[in-house]
């Protein structure tokens, strides 16, 4: 066959091999003949589900032939030799593949290209999962393998597909974690799962960790009936025993006795409430045509430079015009002072960093998005699940778009950089460094086993 001019170097050794054995020319000619036929390239009758066919039946054969150690047709003085051919219909990702499997008269031969027992070939394990964790259902895949690919599974088949990975999230779950970490957020986002005959509304509690290097990672996920202190205590507990000793601030969304739950665990964290949680909170009653100078006048509070000069700017805002309007305002951040007041403690890099819990925030974000379309889960462990593969299937896109911007920078095609959103598992802080600095000098003793 013609040998494609293109050059063949810089490329993955699959490439490389397809510009060996089929050139673009030819391939042309595939796809030109293929049309004038009328045939389809994937599907049931399509070409390459052919093409597949042809090379898993050579495959096969030419793994017989190596497991007999001759010929066909040819005998041996062991009484083994080939027994003709058992019928198999196998799901790829072109389509259901009919295929022609050797047999070898003793039964001892075993295929390493189609296992035996094997009913999906290739990435389409992988395409299901991906699917799922995109958010559609098992029945919505089910559709569109059918629609796309003309693959009949089950629905039994698809959810063995997805609870394969079980093991992994329950490994992932309790995997051991480092034993400091300078801050970690929580939070909770809301699904609805069936409890019996009934559909009920829980919290799916996440709990991301900042290391010394600044890289942020999920720590754990857990399901509850709803968002409480108790709760919160056990899932510190349950980090504490999975090896985290020691952290310096926990940022969270000011939940009522969030503080006793985490100081029981580690009792020398600061606890801070998200600011951003709080102005919120302080303007839920504020009407619309107001809420941009009632911000305007809550702003020298968290940008005080202590506590004092924070209170006094409660107080002068409490003495207002708006102030004395909105009293809920005023005392949305008295009943939250003791968990706001940390934050004022800590230098700008530092202030910056737990000013909000938007580090966990914005994976919530992208994780609501695909519980939605779910309506409803039938337990916790698929919501714990979909959830863990979500987080993968999210961070697997972004480094991604990462490894793709830092090789066109590479060849110098690279353009001024669009922002790439900062999800959570493996990314890094911005401005880690400077936050760092900061508190190694504010917590000198606890960072010193760990540097």
């Amino acid at each position: 066959m013609a040998v494609d001019d293109h050059d063949a170097t810089d490329v993955s050794d699959a490439a490389g091999l397809r510009r060996e054995v089929f050139s673009d020319a030819l391939i042309d000619h595939v796809l030109a003949e293929t049309r004038s036929r009328g045939l389809e390239l994937t599907g049931k009758d399509g070409f390459l589900n052919e093409m597949l066919k042809a090379v898993l039946e050579r495959g096969m054969g030419a793994e017989l032939t190596e497991h007999l150690g001759r010929e066909a047709h040819a005998r041996g003085g062991d009484g083994n030799h080939r027994n003709g051919t058992s019928r198999k219909t196998v799901a790829t990702e072109v389509g259901p593949v009919e295929l022609d499997q050797p047999r070898d008269r003793q039964g001892s031969f075993a295929s390493q290209l189609v296992p035996k027992g094997a009913r999906r070939l290739g990435g389409l394990e992988d395409q299901i999962i991906s699917l799922y964790a995109g958010g559609m259902t098992v029945r919505e895949i089910e559709h569109h393998l059918a629609r796309t690919l003309g693959v009949e599974l089950s629905h039994e088949s698809i959810a063995n597909v997805t609870d394969a990975v079980l093991d992994e999230v329950a490994a992932w779950q309790h995997r051991p974690l480092e034993a400091f970490y300078p801050v970690v957020f929580l939070d909770a986002i809301h699904i609805k799962i069936r409890d019996g005959a009934h559909v009920k509304t829980r919290a799916a509690h996440i709990a991301v960790g900042v290391d010394l290097e600044g890289v942020k990672h999920v720590l754990g996920i857990w399901v509850q009936a709803k968002e409480g202190a108790a709760f919160w205590a056990s899932v510190c507990a349950e980090l504490a025993n999975r090896g985290v000793k020691d952290v310096l601030i926990v940022a969270c969304d000011g939940l009522t006795g969030l503080s006793e739950a985490i100081a029981a665990t580690w009792p020398f964290a600061e606890v801070q409430t998200c600011v951003v949680h709080l102005i919120r909170a302080s303007m839920r009653f504020v009407s619309y045509s107001d809420r941009k100078n009632v911000a305007k006048a809550l702003k020298p509070i968290y940008t005080a430079a202590n506590a004092e000069a924070a209170r006094a700017a409660l107080e002068a805002f409490a003495e207002s015009p708006l102030g004395a309007k909105y009293p809920t305002a005023v005392r949305s951040w008295e009943t939250a002072w003791e968990r706001f007041i940390p934050f004022l403690a800590f230098g700008p890099a530092t202030r910056k960093l737990i000013y909000t819990t938007n580090s966990i925030e914005s994976l919530n974000y992208q994780l609501r998005k695909i519980t939605k379309n779910r309506g409803h889960f039938p337990n916790d462990a698929a919501a714990i699940k979909l959830l863990w593969l979500a987080i993968r299937n999210i961070e697997d896109r972004r480094d991604r778009e990462r490894a793709k911007y830092a090789q066109r920078r590479a060849d110098g095609h690279a353009g001024p950089r669009k922002s790439i959103p900062r999800l959570v598992e493996g990314a890094t802080i911005h401005g880690w460094r400077a936050a760092l600095a900061e508190l190694a000098l504010a917590y000198p003793e606890r960072f010193d086993p760990h540097m």
